[in-house]
């Protein structure tokens, strides 16, 4: 008959079983985020176990993005205070239009300061990719403007966006000025409406992925981090596309909230 193990033996029995001990002991609260684990070889003497093991434990819970390993700290445990990335509600009408742009209605959401340069941009012509191109409803290798932009909280950068407009929808506007922050009082929804373009609906798509290197680099991403891949496609009257936007989120960053009324 198969028992319940003692806390030694649940201990001592390999590095899948030293993890458990060590994450349940976080998530008591036995040690906080921003503290340090003890020395691996500490661990290692307490659990009766050799230093691979704890080697094998520790990065087990590196992958599972519960600590990360700090230059002349040691293993630390993360913090997760997640920003809240509103549904629907950071998109309403009554805060763009009053000035109040998607993201920094994100930091009011969550509580956080913020300041125009939290969005840093860069803005180019480019021939449309083939989702780019389906999204927007034109031609592959159509000339679109790509406004591709890194946003931080603090000094922490928490995610990307990268729109991508029509030429004839943007041209002149400030949707293609480069300087930091967003495009004017309310931003790009506010320029569009401006075009007589007003954004009417959207459409997100989301999934889960682990980052490239280059987006490790970009979001300075620990070991074992997913992202959150976001595809959005904003519509005017009579469901014209007229931005697709792909962002990459760092998962450990944000918490995804949605309200709404439920359909008949």
């Amino acid at each position: 008959m198969i028992g319940f193990r003692t806390e030694r033996e649940v201990m001592t029995t390999g590095y899948r079983d030293l993890a458990d001990v060590l994450r349940q002991a976080i998530q008591r609260g036995d040690h906080p985020p921003g503290s340090t684990l003890p020395k691996q070889d500490e661990i290692a003497a307490e659990h009766g176990v050799n230093i691979k093991t704890v080697r094998q434990a520790v990065r087990l819970l590196e992958a599972e993005g519960l600590v990360t390993p700090v230059r002349r700290r040691g293993t630390v445990v993360r913090q997760h205070p997640p920003m809240k990335r509103l549904g629907v509600d950071r998109y309403a009408k009554r805060k763009w239009k009053s000035g109040l742009v998607a993201f920094a209605a994100d930091r009011e959401g969550s509580q956080r300061e913020w300041k125009l340069t939290d969005q840093t941009q860069q803005v180019r012509q480019v021939p449309a990719d083939p989702v780019v191109a389906t999204a927007l409803g034109i031609d592959e290798g159509t000339p679109v403007y790509e406004r591709a932009r890194l946003i931080k909280d603090g000094q922490t950068p928490t995610h990307t966006l990268t729109s991508y407009y029509r030429t004839e929808d943007v041209e002149g506007t400030p949707l293609i000025d480069p300087s930091p922050g967003p495009a004017g009082h309310g931003g790009g929804f506010a320029v569009l409406t401006g075009r007589g373009l007003e954004p009417d609906s959207i459409t997100e798509t989301l999934r889960g992925r682990m980052p490239t290197q280059e987006e490790i680099e970009l979001l300075a991403l620990p070991a074992g981090e997913p992202v959150i891949e976001l595809h959005r496609t904003t519509y005017a009257a009579q469901s014209r596309a007229v931005e697709f936007a792909r962002g990459i989120h760092a998962a450990s960053r944000f918490s995804w909230t949605y309200s709404f009324t439920i359909p008949e």
